[in-house]
């Protein structure tokens, strides 16, 4: 397998710069709208996804990491699609814990492939993130589900 990372670490750069220039176009000229507000964090969640997925093919993830995040994300996505049609229209709210997941994972991936890239930093780092993230994942997919489950039961 060709081991491009300087060409990886570019594309996820510039992935993330079109994402923040569309999210602050959006909300700066209030061009948004409903299917926007809906396909922007699923476009997120398949970009983080995708990476874990080429990471931990590469053997450079655990594997199971792979596993929890994208049971999360389904069940996150799973869950509000089904609050969607039986309760009522969902509003997208990420919470603090959820950004703070999505920020822990960005960086997760950030310095797996710097350190690919350019073998700069030390690895105890990336040891480190896994764990975080390990955690964020469970705390905030945990948290989302006691929060819907409780609105769930109250708007019923």
């Amino acid at each position: 397998m060709v081991e491009q990372y300087n060409l990886a670490l570019l594309l996820f750069f510039v992935a993330g710069a079109s994402d923040a220039v569309d999210g602050f176009l959006a909300k700066r000229f209030g061009w948004t709208s409903r299917l926007g507000a809906l396909l922007d964090p699923l476009a997120d969640k398949f970009l983080l996804v995708t990476c874990y997925a080429v990471l931990a093919w590469n053997g450079l993830l655990p594997s199971w990491l792979l596993v929890l995040v994208l049971t999360r994300d389904l069940l996150i996505v799973g869950g509000a699609v089904a609050y969607n049609f039986r309760i009522r229209r969902l509003e997208a709210e990420p919470t603090l814990i959820s950004k703070l997941n999505t920020l822990l994972q960005i960086l997760l991936v950030l310095l797996v492939i710097v350190y690919q890239a350019t073998d700069w930093g030390q690895a105890q780092w990336i040891d480190w993130l896994i764990w975080a993230v390990t955690v964020s994942v469970i705390w905030s997919g945990l948290d989302y589900v006691v929060t819907w489950t409780r609105r769930a039961r109250l708007n019923r």
